[in-house]
């Protein structure tokens, strides 16, 4: 069976709106999402998603930075119609918000590019898919026009080349590089709750997947059977090692050698929008701005990469203010509607949110990834009319203020 027919396949088998169902109706919030994920998930898989560097000290300080700002809402003023709607790149999308780039999801969610894309499109919001992931990148480009792809970049101008070309002809027309990898993350947490990177076969990680049987019938036999052995597919212009490969760690740990010289490089060659992810120096904002980018998303990873980073939201006005009227997004650390439009209000024009949507994924597949965003865009709404606003043009930095530390 090919590839395409097994996506008609899947098409066939899912509504076209997924069914609720049960399992989401004690899910109030993105918070909930997690606890309901960490019951679902192995325990290594799990882990995988919820992850931060070393002693989680960025994970912590992206959390804190939303108490740094409090609101001053404006009374009296008729909200009783609020429209969150938001133009960027010259789409329109429902919500300031979309899908931040997560590898791996095809491991804790069936098909989870997919599953993301899919139910991203369905409620209007962007979905960037992730360069480390386990789905041919040309299935997900033919679901929807508001897919990004996150590349990344292999050594060499000709394999640079070669994917932006896949890339390209595949009918993506958002590129996000994301700059904070040059050498892999401290492995210990993953090491210490079973996951690595190639997976190696052991008895407590199969212990780890039969004690969570709805996820090992469900996610990871299913995917076997269906497409067999998982790859990396989308780091090269051709596919990469299976994620049991000894390769694995060659193939995905190569980016120390990318400079200012790549970006220009693929400016040059890159006819869609190029969007530079996880700058955090205002300095390094401008020579992105210089060299023709058409936007930046602030980010630290969440918390991923280099332990004791900034946050974002610390960074965001620096950003903005260096770069001027190039559009500025942010991402890591968001849970909350007050949190997308406290960035929002200090000049941000979008925010990607990563983790609970894995986890939402995880939970309920489309069905769960669409009620977490119906669960933020509500409280963007419900925030927005308790600030006294009725659009988010209305949003200013005089919204909030510093608190005293």
């Amino acid at each position: 069976m090919s590839s395409l027919d097994r996506q008609r396949d899947d098409a066939k088998q899912a509504p076209t709106r997924p069914h609720r169902g049960r399992r989401l109706d004690g899910i109030h919030n993105l918070h909930d999402f997690e606890q309901a994920a960490r019951r679902h998930l192995p325990h290594a898989i799990f882990s995988y998603i919820a992850n931060a560097a070393e002693d989680g000290k960025s994970l912590r300080t992206n959390a804190r930075a939303f108490d740094d700002y409090g609101f001053v809402p404006r009374v009296l003023v008729d909200v009783s119609q609020t429209s969150q709607t938001t133009t960027l790149f010259d789409q329109r999308f429902s919500s300031p918000f979309g899908i931040a780039p997560m590898g791996l999801s095809a491991l804790f969610a069936y098909r989870g590019d997919l599953t993301l894309a899919k139910a991203a499109g369905r409620q209007g919001i962007p979905m960037i898919m992730s360069g480390s992931s386990l789905i041919p990148l040309e299935e997900t480009a033919k679901l929807d026009e508001s897919t990004w792809f996150q590349a990344y970049l292999p050594a060499g101008r000709e394999g640079i080349r070669a994917l932006l070309e896949r890339v390209e002809s595949a009918g993506f027309r958002h590129l996000v590089i994301t700059l904070d990898t040059p050498v892999a993350t401290n492995p210990e947490n993953n090491r210490r709750a079973g996951f690595s990177s190639p997976l190696r076969p052991s008895l407590k990680l199969a212990w780890d997947g039969m004690s969570h049987p709805r996820w090992l019938f469900d996610t990871f036999f299913r995917t076997l059977i269906r497409h067999g052995m998982p790859h990396f597919e989308n780091n090269y212009a051709t596919r990469g090692a299976p994620i049991f490969s000894s390769r694995v760690n060659r193939d995905i740990s190569d980016r120390g050698h990318l400079d200012w010289d790549d970006m220009e490089f693929i400016r040059d060659r890159w006819p869609g929008k190029l969007i530079l992810k996880s700058v955090l120096h205002p300095d390094d904002a401008l020579r992105a701005a210089r060299l023709g980018v058409d936007g930046l998303i602030v980010s630290n990873h969440g918390g991923r990469q280099l332990d004791g980073v900034i946050s974002p939201l610390t960074m965001l006005p620096e950003i903005i203010q260096a770069v001027g009227d190039l559009p500025v997004m942010i991402d890591s650390g968001f849970r909350r509607g007050t949190d997308v439009l406290k960035a929002l209000a200090l000049g941000a024009r979008f925010v990607f949110v990563g983790r609970p949507f894995a986890y939402a994924a995880a939970c309920a597949g489309e069905a769960g990834v669409e009620h977490a965003a119906s669960l933020l865009s509500s409280e963007i709404a419900r925030d927005m009319a308790l600030l006294g606003i009725t659009d988010l043009t209305q949003l200013r930095a005089d919204h909030l203020r510093r608190l005293p530390q």
